[in-house]
């Protein structure tokens, strides 16, 4: 974890049941559009084996491999929650620990869990444009939104 006192970065965590589908879309996404200028993590509260094959696939499409980034299931605990600055829900319900002075967003998104493709690429490619607008607020409306370092 970065040290706030420090790292002058927003840091982000996007956060779903079982951290294989939504909450990697959301990081990876907001990772290819920021760079190196936000800290993003994901996490889930019953972190699944794997990531969900379509998801995968839909990333791919964009050019993100989730895989090649090292992207897997991870458990949410109190620590991520605490060094975010920002905590993105996207179905985790009551599982997720509540800090004062966090900004808790909760992202209403179908569950791409059980889905092919075709149905998963509507979520990715809502979850991005809220990324987009995240971007934005994060860093500044005059932020260049890049697609790895491309305006």
């Amino acid at each position: 974890m970065s040290d706030p006192s420090t790292d002058p970065r927003p840091e982000v965590l996007f956060v779903c049941v079982h951290n294989a589908g939504r909450s990697q879309m959301a990081a990876a996404l907001l990772t290819h559009r920021a760079g190196d200028r936000v800290v993003v993590r994901s996490a889930g509260s019953a972190p699944a084996e794997d990531i969900n094959t379509a998801v995968v696939e839909a990333m791919a499409e964009l050019g993100i491999d989730l895989r090649a980034a090292g992207a897997h299931p991870k458990l949410l605990d109190e620590a991520a929650v605490r060094a975010s600055d920002v905590v993105i829900t996207m179905g985790c319900g009551d599982a997720c620990p509540f800090f004062p002075g966090k900004r808790y967003e909760d992202w209403k998104l179908d569950d791409p869990a059980g889905q092919g493709v075709d149905a998963v690429r509507p979520i990715r490619d809502e979850i991005d444009r809220r990324i987009r607008a995240l971007v934005g607020e994060l860093l500044g409306s005059d932020a260049a939104v890049s697609d790895q370092g491309r305006s």
